[in-house]
C-alpha cells in the first residue's frame, strides 16, 4: 500500500510539472491574455482524462475483460453520427450548432441513450463471450462510421468544413461556456461513483462470488454502465472523440500499480491520462508547432498498443 502511494506521488509530480511547463514556458501575446487561456485548455483536458480513465476502469471491472472500453463499443462513433446529422439536415446556421449548450446537451443525451440500448441488450447476465462483445463493439462502430462517411460525401462542402472542426478532438479551441457544466457533471458523478468503489473491488472476483458477498451485481452494474457513458460523453461533447486513451491508462494503470483497489486504479489512471494529454498537447504546440494534433498521437499509439494487448491475450490462451 505504502509503495502504490508513492508511485502517486511519483505521478502526480509529473503532471504538475507537466501542467506548469504548459500554462508557463513561452508564453508570448501578453500574460495576462495567454495565462488563462492555457488555463481553461489544463482544465479541459484534466476533466477529459479524469473522465475517461473513471469510466473505463469501472466499464472494465463490470465486463471483467480490459480489451473493452466504452469508445471501442461505439459511443464516439455516436458523438459523430450527431453532429453530421446537425449539419446535414440543419445547417452550421442552425440553432443546434450555434447553441453550444444545446449542442452539448443534444450530444450526451443520444451518446447516453445509445450506451443503455447498446449495454442493456449486449450486457445481460454475462450471457455473451467477451470477444462476442469487441466484435459487436467494433462492427457497431464501422457501422456507424460508415454511415457519417455516407452523409459527409453527400454534404454541402461549407457545411462539411465546418463539420470536421469538430469530429477530431482538440485543446486549442476550448468551448470555455461549457467547462462549468463540464466540471459540474463531473464533480457528480465522482461524489455518486465513489460510493460503488467497495463494491466493484468485490465484483473484480467475478460474478458469482460478488454475489455470494452480498453485492447486488446486476443492480451496481447498471449503475456502472450509465454512470461510464455519461462520463464519456461528457469528456467528447466538450473536446472531441479520443478513442484509445481510455484502453492506454486503464491498462498501464493495472501494470503500474498491481492491485485490486479502485481507489487506486482510478486515481493513478486519471494522473496517467492527465500526463498524456497535458504532455502530448505540450509536445503538439512546441514539437511538432501543431503540425499534428494530440487525439491522432494518442489513437496511433493507442491502436499499436491494442494490438499488442490482443497478441498478448491471444497467447496467454494458447
Amino acid at each position: 500500500m505504502r509503495k502504490n502511494s508513492t508511485k502517486l506521488i511519483v505521478l502526480a509530480v509529473i503532471a504538475i510539472i507537466c501542467i506548469l511547463l504548459f500554462c508557463l514556458y513561452n508564453i508570448q501575446g501578453g500574460f495576462s491574455y495567454a495565462f488563462p487561456k492555457r488555463v481553461e485548455r489544463v482544465l479541459a483536458m484534466i476533466i477529459t482524462g479524469t473522465a475517461i480513465a473513471y469510466a473505463t476502469v469501472t466499464f472494465q471491472t463490470v465486463t471483467h475483460n480490459r480489451l473493452l472500453t466504452p469508445s471501442m463499443m461505439g459511443v464516439d462513433s455516436m458523438y459523430e453520427v450527431v453532429q453530421t446529422l446537425i449539419f446535414f439536415f440543419a445547417g452550421s446556421a442552425s440553432i443546434f450548432v450555434v447553441s453550444r449548450y444545446l449542442n452539448f446537451g443534444l450530444s450526451i443525451a443520444a451518446m447516453v441513450l445509445f450506451a443503455l440500448i447498446l449495454y442493456r441488450f449486449l450486457f445481460r447476465a454475462d450471457k455473451h463471450p467477451i470477444f462476442l462483445l469487441l466484435l459487436a463493439g467494433m462492427i457497431i462502430g464501422t457501422l456507424l462510421g460508415s454511415f457519417v462517411t455516407f452523409l459527409q460525401v453527400i454534404i454541402d462542402p461549407v457545411e462539411y468544413e465546418s463539420l470536421q472542426s469538430r469530429l477530431f478532438a482538440s485543446f486549442m479551441n476550448v468551448k470555455t461556456e461549457l467547462l462549468l457544466i463540464a466540471v459540474i457533471i463531473l464533480g457528480a458523478s465522482f461524489i455518486y461513483g465513489y460510493r460503488l468503489l467497495r463494491d466493484l473491488d468485490v465484483m473484480s472476483l467475478g460474478r458469482e462470488n460478488a454475489i455470494n458477498l452480498g453485492v447486488n451485481y446486476d443492480k451496481i452494474v447498471l449503475k456502472v454502465l450509465i454512470l461510464s457513458s455519461v462520463l464519456i460523453a461528457t469528456s467528447t461533447a466538450l473536446v472531441g472523440p479520443i478513442t484509445f486513451l481510455g484502453l492506454i491508462v486503464s491498462n498501464l494503470s493495472y501494470q503500474f500499480f498491481a492491485t485490486y483497489k479502485h481507489s487506486i486504479l482510478i486515481v493513478g489512471a486519471s494522473l496517467i491520462s492527465i500526463i498524456a494529454l497535458v504532455g502530448g498537447q505540450f509536445l503538439v504546440l512546441h514539437v511538432f508547432n501543431l503540425s499534428t494534433t494530440i487525439s491522432v498521437i494518442i489513437n496511433f499509439i493507442g491502436g499499436l498498443y491494442f494490438i499488442y494487448l490482443i497478441l498478448k491475450e491471444s497467447r496467454k490462451a494458447g
